[in-house]
């Protein structure tokens, strides 16, 4: 892991004025600052609200929000919390309890929509919430507004003639960010724009920062994922990929619940870091003073209560995976694994097939995908999932492309081997840091030469040596070899699946191989899980065993090539210095 020590001088200052902690340097250079301004600071301290940033317009003439757009982002927060404090202390109250909402926006455009223009029906009251995005002034005397609520936007049309309290006290006070409960009746523009018209306006909660403005959005990808809320309210694309990514998960649950499963859950802390070739995080049991890991997979539970009787289980939850962080991996995800009894690889593929193909045409309507692997500005790849899917051995496929004879199957564990792939690497420009182990080898080399050949269409790796796969049964056919498959789209895996081992000697012998790649140096390597193996002994049946990655196949079917895109908070480095001001951060991405 990286090197996370604190620097000495860490100590943290209270802003008085922001309430934030922030170090000695920063809290000397906002002081000097307010300083300098301290006249003009005091001065919006008396003001009303609506004219605490009017006074740094007045002789310039313009209006008191056309001011605040000059204000750098602390600025802005420090004459809006004065505003808003006022409000506390002398009302009304700006954070109300309740706010009794009679439809959504989208119902209000599905049911009004047809009106025509110039028509209204000030006999029919609504009553709507969300957050305003625009705001437009046309006179003192009427104000437009743009009403954001549930990914749909509606026109706040307010006249001083409609409204029941004083107009200017009600709108003064709002900003863009805000939201708001409207009381009105609907209608439609002499423009054609379907609007309410408002007889009052609520402010249910103020934004007390800046937002970036609506012409330019917020672009910069730190920001979005530091500040998803802030993603999520200027840009409604990443809404629509989490609503996707929500449909993705509920067609899975469905189609596995069709098919007679019984969604389980399972420890997600536990004494062995079994289940998945994977690095694990460390985490302390403080009441039994004991370290335990979070889990890389749910597997070996999920086998044992097929042997407790329950053939088909599955788990959608999240794992833990001490790797690296880059464009197709987070340590954090969500994965899918499901266990049946009775079934073998060939049930299992043609599952698989069914899963997805199903998946992409529940979603599009037919089973072509656009992809835009190298970037939104170039060329989308369409991806075709029109099953079946192709099928590509291996070994075979290996052999084929570097155009090589291998050792045979039984041999691809022996240190001969490990030279004859070490070899294969070295001419080849394959890349492979230590430990230089034949799995690691070999799915190296898989990697550069196999997995790049899934690109329009989804492609099935099967037959993996047994060395690759400590938990998948041998071949029936093919000694050395294995039955498992791993499927592939755009290049990057999705899915991994075999026929389950379910001999408890032979499993002993394949986590024994594993435990001494773990003392070799391989981190990812499983250890014995006795508990595990004891439970094979009360028998297992012939199983199938399957797991996906929900975030790699919501990056294919969202169009998002960084992982992070479909992840509300994807993990992140730790900021420089360590203090984050949101309003700061935003502040760029609103001039980019």
């Amino acid at each position: 892991m990286a090197d996370t020590t604190a620097p000495q001088n860490d100590k943290k200052y209270l802003d008085e004025v922001t309430g934030e902690m922030i170090s000695k340097s920063e809290l000397k250079r906002r002081t000097k600052q307010r300083a300098k301004e301290a006249e003009k600071a005091e001065k919006a301290a008396k003001a009303p609200p609506a004219a605490a940033a009017a006074a740094k317009a007045a002789k310039g003439g313009e209006s008191a929000e056309d001011a605040e757009d000059e204000l750098n982002p602390n600025q802005y927060f420090e004459i809006r919390n004065r505003a808003i404090d006022t409000m506390r202390s002398e009302g009304p109250y700006p954070y109300p309890h309740k706010f009794h909402v009679s439809m959504s926006v989208p119902e209000f455009i599905e049911t009004y929509g047809s009106l025509k223009p110039g028509e209204s029906r000030p006999d029919v009251e609504v009553l709507l919430a969300g957050r305003i995005h625009n705001k437009r002034a046309s006179s003192a005397k009427l104000r437009f507004y743009d009403l954001h609520s549930e990914g749909k936007k509606v026109q706040i049309m307010a006249s001083a003639q409609d409204s029941q309290r004083d107009f200017a006290a009600v709108h003064d006070v709002l900003r863009r960010g805000d939201i708001v409960g409207v009381r009105g009746f609907p209608g439609v523009s002499k423009r054609g724009e379907l609007s309410v018209f408002p007889r009052d306006i609520t402010l249910l909660a103020p934004c007390l920062r800046t937002l970036p403005k609506e012409h330019y959005g917020l672009r910069d990808q730190e920001t979005r994922y530091r500040q998803r809320y802030l993603d999520l309210i200027m840009n409604p694309g990443v809404r629509n990929k989490f609503i996707t990514r929500s449909k993705i998960v509920n067609y899975v649950r469905r189609f596995l619940d069709n098919l007679g499963f019984l969604e389980v859950e399972t420890p997600m802390m536990n004494m062995i870091a079994g289940g998945a070739t994977a690095k694990p995080f460390v985490t302390h049991h403080n009441d039994l003073n004991l370290d335990m890991f979070m889990r890389v997979a749910p597997e070996l539970y999920l086998k044992m209560l097929v042997v407790g009787g329950l053939d088909r289980v599955f788990e959608i939850g999240r794992q833990f995976r001490n790797e690296g962080i880059d464009l197709t991996h987070n340590p954090e995800v969500t994965t899918c694994e499901f266990y049946m009894a009775y079934a073998d690889i060939n049930d299992l593929l043609d599952i698989t097939e069914n899963m997805v193909a199903g998946l992409v045409k529940y979603l599009f309507g037919s089973y072509s995908v656009e992809y835009h692997k190298n970037g939104a500005d170039n060329p989308p790849l369409v991806i075709d999932f029109t099953p079946p899917f192709r099928r590509v051995d291996m070994i075979g496929g290996l052999e084929e492309a570097l155009d090589v004879k291998f050792p045979s199957a039984l041999d691809l564990h022996t240190d001969a081997t490990n030279k004859f792939l070490s070899d294969l690497c070295i001419k080849h420009g394959v890349d492979c840091s230590a430990p230089r182990t034949n799995a690691r080898l070999l799915d190296k080399l898989v990697g550069e030469f196999i997995e790049v050949q899934a690109t329009d269409r989804p492609l099935f790796i099967i037959n993996h040596p047994q060395m690759m796969s400590p938990l998948a049964k041998y071949h029936r056919s093919i000694p050395g070899l294995c039955e498992r498959f791993e499927l592939f789209v755009a290049t990057k895996e999705v899915c991994n699946a075999y026929t389950e081992l379910n001999d408890p000697k032979v499993q002993r012998e394949r986590f024994a191989q594993q435990a001494s790649d773990k003392d070799a140096g391989d981190d990812e390597a499983q250890l014995i899980d006795e508990n595990f193996c004891t439970s094979l002994e009360y028998g297992l049946p012939p199983t199938g065993g399957w797991g996906m990655g929900i975030e790699r196949l919501c990056m294919f079917l969202t169009d998002s090539q960084n992982i992070k895109e479909v992840i509300l908070f994807p993990a992140m480095k730790p900021e420089e210095g360590g203090e984050h001001r949101e309003g700061e951060e935003a502040a760029p991405a609103a001039a980019a």
